[in-house]
Parts: C-alpha cells; structure tokens; sequence
C-alpha cells in the first residue's frame, strides 16, 4: 500500500507545474557536457561543414596572377612609336623576355612594385615580338603582337664607301633622301668612332646634309666606324629611318698637297716629307681657283668638262681631260691638261678655275706630272690652294668643311 502511495505521490509531484523529476533533472544534466563540446569542438557533421566553409574561403583569397601586355597579346599592327609596358595584378613580376623574330630583344627595367616592366627602347617596326613573362610563384604566360610597317620612310647615302681608305681629310658625309625636321634626333641616332680616339663633332650644311669630323685632319691609320641607327627614326612628321648598321673604312697615309697660284707650283708632302714639286697652271684673272682647304671627292682617269655645265657657255669642250680630280662640287678639278704649252705650266695662269699639270692625252704617260700626281693621290686627300686671288670656298662646297673654324663647325651640331 506504502508503495502505490508514494508512487501516485510521485506522478502527482509530475503534473505540478515548474516541477521536474529527479529522472528529468539528470536527463538534462547530462546534455550539458554534449552542448560544451559542441560549442568547443563540434560534432562530425557540424565539423565537417564548417570546415567546407573555411575551404571555399581560402580558395576565394588565393587570386592567380594575371598579366597584360601592351601592346596586346595578336595585335597585327600594332605601333612602334611607345615601348612595351607588361603588368601583372594580383602578384608581381619575376622577369620579363621580349624577343623579335629578327633575333633582336628588348631590355626593359621594373617599378619598384615589380607589379610593371617597361621596356627602354621602343620596339621596331615590321617585327614580330613574343613576351614571356613569369609571375612570382606561377607559371609563365606568353604573348604576341606585329608592328606595323612605317608608310614613308629615309635613309641616309655615306662617304665614303664601306672598308675603303682615304686621306685624312675625308669626313664621314650623309646625305637623306628626304628632308630632316628633327635634326637632334637624327644626329643623335649617328656615331663616328675613331681609332685612336678623338672628339669628332657634327655640323648640319642643310636639312638633307650632315657631315663628320675632328678638329684636325685625322691621324694616319685611324680606324672609323660609322653606327647608323635611324631605324624608326622620325626624321619628318611622319617620315622614318630604315637603317641600323655600322660601317667600317680606314684613313690611308698623310698627304698634303699646297697649291701657290703666285709661284704656279704645287707641293706634295707625305706623312711630314716632301714628295714632289710640280708647276702648275691656275685660273686666270676672269676666272679665279677658290682659295682655301679642299679635299679630292672623285676621281677619273679621264673624263669630259664641258663649260656649259659650268655656267661658261660653250667656251670649252674637251672629251678626254685626263686624270681629273675633282675639289669642289661646283666643278674645281684639280687635272692634267695635254693641250696647253709645256712652257705655261709653271709661269701662267691660264685655266677657267681648275688647277692643270702637264700631261699627255690618253692618260697613259707615267712620266709627266699629270699622271705621277693622280697616281700617288686618293679619295681624301687635301689640296691647299692659296694666293689665288679669290676668297675661300664654301664649306659646303664639295667635303671642304676644313674651311670652318672649330667653335663654328660645332655651332653646326643639333646636339
């Protein structure tokens, strides 16, 4: 009986509100451990999902490098007037390589960042470039584009000839097919080096004209290379080079040739030692020979003067003047001369401006003065006229740019 008392006491004891059983109190004590190690742990399939979370935000926060090339990556005409910028977000540059399909490269320098690459020349026309470039940490990813072709264009035509040898007057002389604007940037893009060295100056006669040279005469022996790169050069609005080369000629032997219109001789030294004397003939009083430093530009063993050619009518003709030399463009030669008496040619002058030595016609006696000088002469050499009764030539007249003082021969540099 004692036992169903104390059991309808207990149901009883249940039904009361806020009341729990002894049974209830330790079924929810013994979820507290449970809810403690899931709030510090978790349980398998909330660990799990939390986990997932965390992944995908991780994958989120690591960014692949991505790089951008200009110009861009199949551009068929692209242009080569700007350099090559390479960059990359999202990470920074480990190198840059730019190749073009003429086995040039391209050097370029990085910002601080290492987040862009400039190249430091311009690329070059018509040419195929491919980039490779190689993020920090990834892998590397290429690109490429096509300059296009420039629509006009110049080149400059030199004396003298590549791997010839001249006389020491002989500067390096450039004439442009098309005329310059820029002429800072063309100059710029023009070196002269000897061997042994010495400062050599340019000096502009025109915008199609510009010449080289030392403030002496060059030394026997000196090696001269000539370093043209015009290449994409703009010389005009518009107009580009085409050149990127070097040329290499030499400078022979000294040889100084004084012509005294006064005495009618003409003295040749070499390397410091007279050569020869020999009389000579010069332009009489209505036609006077320049005065000055002239240099032999060209050569014939003979050629044809006509005085036409030469504003003087049709004063003379002749077909065959032998070993003619030529001194300045407006038509000097120095010259043998086979029709005049062998008693002029020291005691007259009696030319039209050219300077005469006696010779023989057909150009094939060695034992005249005509043809010993032409034979012992070469392209650069220099002829010194003087007491001749007329000022001195134009610099610009023939390679006579000697005739300028230093300081005025460097005013004529764009640079």
């Amino acid at each position: 009986m004692g036992v169903s008392e104390i059991s309808n006491r207990s149901e009883r004891a249940d039904r009361r509100p806020g009341r729990m059983s002894r049974r209830g109190v330790l079924a929810v004590l013994g979820t507290v451990p449970a809810a403690v190690l899931t709030g510090c742990s978790g349980s398998a399939d909330a660990s799990e999902g939390t986990d997932a979370k965390a992944g995908a935000s991780t994958k989120a926060e690591v960014k692949t490098p991505t790089v951008t090339v200009t110009p861009a990556d199949g551009t068929k005409k692209a242009g080569f007037t700007s350099p090559v910028e390479v960059t990359v977000s999202d990470g920074t540059l480990a190198s840059v390589e730019v190749s073009g399909n003429d086995g040039s490269t391209l050097a370029g320098s990085f910002n601080d960042a290492r987040t862009k690459w400039t190249s430091t020349k311009n690329p070059y026309s018509g040419t195929k470039y491919t980039v490779t470039a190689t993020p920090k940490g990834a892998a590397a990813q290429s690109a490429s584009f096509v300059t296009k072709q420039p629509s006009d264009t110049f080149v400059g035509y030199f004396t003298p000839e590549a791997n010839s040898t001249s006389g020491v007057g002989m500067p390096v002389s450039i004439n442009f097919t098309e005329a310059v604007k820029d002429r800072a940037a063309v100059e710029k893009a023009i070196t002269v080096t000897p061997e042994p060295a010495v400062e050599v100056v340019g000096h502009w006669f025109s915008d199609t004209r510009l010449d080289f040279r030392p403030e002496e005469y060059w030394a026997a022996g000196t090696k001269i290379t000539l370093s043209l790169r015009l290449k994409d050069v703009e010389g005009t609005t518009g107009v580009y080079g085409t050149q990127s080369k070097d040329v290499t000629f030499h400078i022979g032997r000294r040889q100084i040739s004084t012509v005294d219109l006064a005495k009618k001789t003409m003295t040749v030294e070499r390397d410091g030692s007279t050569l020869a004397s020999y009389p000579v003939s010069g332009g009489d009083a209505d036609h006077t020979t320049w005065s000055g430093i002239m240099v032999i530009s060209e050569r014939f063993k003979q050629t044809r003067m006509e005085s036409s050619t030469v504003g003087l009518g049709d004063e003379y003709d002749i077909s065959d003047v032998p070993h003619a030399q030529r001194l300045t463009t407006s038509g000097t030669f120095i010259h043998g001369n086979y029709w005049a008496s062998t008693s002029v040619f020291g005691s007259t002058n009696t030319s039209h401006g050219c300077v005469g030595l006696h010779d023989a016609k057909g150009a094939n006696d060695s034992s005249v003065p005509g043809y010993k000088f032409y034979a012992a002469s070469m392209l650069g050499d220099v002829v010194v006229v003087k007491n001749s009764g007329e000022k001195t030539v134009e610099a610009s007249n023939g390679l006579n740019g000697w005739n300028l003082s230093w300081a005025d021969w460097k005013a004529g540099s764009a640079l």
